[in-house]
């Protein structure tokens, strides 16, 4: 299917053939019929894009603070490493959009195939959302016309925040799509509308929908007119939705403003705010977010967690329908907004037009080969709808049953993958066959970059392939336990970047498939392991027979209490997460199995955190050694994220994030230095790589990774207890 991408790095826009997304629970797969552009939100990015470095900096000035400490602590090559990848990545543009619904999720209610929705989906032949960010389109409503309600519900927004009554006098600052939206829901509403703006055809527009105008480009004063307007009181409510670094907006708009007038900030604009504009006339100053109530809470989006009708009357659901009604109604009129028209196929001519400056309001892509929706789920002969895009189309000559092993299929296409798994198991000498993502644009994003054969949203069928015979599984973690034991039931060899999985149920029937498999290789991506330093140390330790101490520190850094990572149901919670690698490198330089362990958390009503967030794990091993982990995310990012140091027999190691080891007391021993920082990623996939194709015994026993998977999560239940 066709779907408009767009490089960050430089800029261009363009409609890139990808795999068809694959519906999933509580989702709703749309093809769509229309997409508008956002003249704010895409211009915006698109002048990100074309904006050399020195621009890029100047747009995102905390970004940098961020690359500088990053470089301070892991170095200056994995940094500008990790900052390319980032800006590597295709963006998917586009938050308008209506179409048909071709298939509903499971647990999805309200919804059937051959409803016609709007969504806030992408610019994209066929798109996946979740049920509470799509609404059904009534049948007076246009496509042309109910492709812009996102936008419509933007402003709407603006307004419930401004909360403006019938008869109250309100200044529009901005007549862009959402400033004069706002004006005629403003109308509808019995309300009193002034619009400002430079561009005499958007004033024309507003004057139109029934408001007043004034011009500021033109010479007209528009302190003066807003005082004319409001009969000397000063305006009620100011709702700006221009997009400005300008602070003027915010001060003319205190200065129109009646005492204890509102401000409502639905666009872009400087805020260097002066405390004597509002506190003369005690002014309140709002800043709109989105759509409505729901917007950015993962629960509500992709939980389907509606909020209760009587608590929060108006969701970005509601907000949608709201919209909706207005155009059903004939009280909300869109087509006069409809500048230029695009088909799909010509989305770089569309951004080409966006960015050129020429005046252009309502930008709509039309997708032309929408079929109904009973052709649309019949679809597979055209390849319209194909779920694998071939991308590498090359024939290497072998015949799968000569083929040699090590034929790879990644299920995962995120940063983690694109920028560090794949490059290390392709240098290991693997065959790309097959990566996979669920919306298919980062899938061929990395199936070109690596020479993937195919790229595909599919992984029922690519576990199926005959011609795959190891599979890596970096996937988000609930999804871990589920893709190994399908794809060892299919039998393949089976790589899964950690954890391994969730529950104690899940490891043990890991563990039972497992062990009526011998012939195939599962390994967990513990690649501490393998670091050059600890490879070394492993070495040093191996000398020394009485038993060892470990301090490990990890300053992990915060991250968000409702961060997916911090959900024992998605992510496992950080120690089963993240922290599992430090138990499994304790683990592996003892030599020696896990006796007991215990975990001491600070959690609780006075951190707000979940109890794994920061924690010291004590562990003690069979052969007397014992150690600590302290895994902290309350430290400061420019301190480096890990530290080991080890006691023995009189001696002592220091290994500092992964850069430099240091001996005391080592015959022949001081120093070791890399240039990189290397966690041992390449390596790792190098050793399983040569296990697979040498038919070798797997680099990490089954034993091993079986014993720290089930101690971490043993342990992240105990720190969730202490809350």
């Amino acid at each position: 299917m066709k779907q408009v991408l767009q490089n960050l790095r430089n800029g261009h826009t363009v409609g890139d053939d990808v795999p068809a997304p694959g519906v999933r629970p509580g989702h709703l797969r749309i093809t769509t019929v229309r997409s508008v552009l956002s003249t704010g939100t895409e211009r915006m990015l698109v002048d990100f894009g074309q904006a050399g470095w020195l621009g890029k900096v100047r747009q995102q000035p905390e970004k940098v603070r961020e690359v500088l400490e990053k470089m301070r602590t892991d170095g200056v090559v994995v940094t500008v490493n990790a900052v390319q990848s980032k800006l590597d990545q295709p963006l998917a543009l586009g938050y308008c959009n209506v179409g048909i619904v071709i298939e509903v999720g499971a647990g999805v209610t309200g919804f059937a195939v051959g409803d016609r929705v709007v969504s806030n989906g992408s610019h994209a032949e066929v798109v996946v959302v979740p049920e509470r960010l799509a609404a059904r389109v009534p049948d007076l409503a246009s496509d042309d016309s109910a492709a812009f309600t996102v936008v419509g519900a933007i402003g709407l927004q603006g307004i419930r925040l401004a909360s403006p009554t019938i008869g109250e006098c309100v200044v529009v600052t901005g007549l862009g799509l959402i400033g004069l939206i706002t004006v005629q829901i403003l109308c509808a509403q019995g309300c009193r509308v002034l619009g400002i703006d430079l561009d005499p055809d958007r004033l024309a527009l507003a004057e139109r929908f029934g408001a007043e105008v004034v011009n500021p480009g033109a010479g007209d004063d528009v302190l003066a007119r807003a005082e004319t307007f409001s009969r000397g009181r000063g305006v009620d409510a100011v709702l700006i939705t221009a997009s400005t670094k300008s602070n003027e907006p915010v001060h003319q708009a205190a200065q129109m403003c009646r005492k204890r007038g509102r401000i409502v900030l639905v666009g872009v604009t400087g805020l260097e705010l002066s405390r004597a504009d509002f506190y003369e006339k005690e002014l309140s100053f709002q800043v709109s977010c989105s759509y409505g109530p729901g917007r950015y809470d993962p629960n509500y989006e992709e939980g389907g967690q509606d909020y209760p009708v009587g608590f929060v009357r108006w969701t970005e659901q509601r907000n949608f329908e709201a919209v909706l009604d207005l155009m059903d109604s004939g009280a909300l009129d869109l087509e006069p907004l409809i500048s230029h028209r695009f088909s799909i196929d010509e989305a770089a001519d569309a951004y080409e037009l966006l960015a050129s400056g020429e005046a252009s309001m309502g930008i709509v892509l039309e997708y032309p080969g929408v079929r109904t929706e009973t052709q649309a789920l019949s679809a597979g002969s055209d390849g319209e709808l194909d779920r694998t895009v071939r991308i590498d189309a090359k024939d290497s000559g072998r015949s799968e049953e000569t083929a040699a092993p090590g034929r790879v299929a990644f299920l995962g296409a995120g940063n983690y993958a694109g920028r560090v798994l794949i490059p290390a198991f392709r240098e290991a000498g693997a065959e790309l066959r097959t990566v996979v993502s669920s919306g298919g644009v980062s899938a061929t994003h990395y199936g070109k970059k690596f020479g993937f054969r195919n790229a595909s949203t599919d992984t029922t069928a690519t576990l199926a392939d005959s011609s795959v015979d190891t599979v890596v599984v970096a996937t988000r973690h609930d999804a871990h336990a589920r893709q190994v034991l399908a794809a060892l039931r299919e039998g393949k060899h089976v790589f899964c970047e950690k954890p391994l999985c969730l529950t104690r149920d899940e490891l043990a029937e890991i563990e039972a498939e497992a062990a009526d498999r011998p012939g195939q290789h599962l390994m967990v991506g513990f690649n501490r392991r393998f670091a050059p330093h600890v490879v070394k140390t492993k070495a040093l330790l191996d000398t020394v027979e009485e038993p060892k101490s470990f301090v490990m520190t990890v300053n992990a850094g915060a991250i968000p209490a409702d961060h997916w990572l911090q959900d024992p149901a998605v992510g496992g919670g950080r120690i089963v997460g993240e922290a599992c690698h430090f138990i499994d490198l304790l683990r592996y330089l003892a030599g020696s199995a896990i006796a007991d362990a215990d975990v001491v958390s600070m959690a609780g009503a006075q951190t707000g955190q979940p109890g794994d967030d920061r924690a010291t794990i004590t562990l003690k091993f069979a052969d007397g050694s014992f150690g600590s982990i302290h895994y902290l995310a309350n430290g400061h990012k420019a301190v480096p994220k890990e530290r080991l140091e080890v006691f023995c027999g009189g001696r002592h190691l220091l290994l500092n994030n992964f850069r430099m080891l240091e001996g005391r007391g080592w015959p022949g021993f001081r120093k070791q230095r890399s240039l990189r920082q290397d966690k041992g990623q390449r390596a790792c996939a190098a050793a399983f790589m040569h296990a697979v194709t040498s038919a070798t015994a797997t680099p990490i026993p089954i034993s091993e990774i079986i014993e720290v998977s089930g101690i971490s999560i043993d342990l992240a239940e105990r720190a969730r207890q202490t809350r």
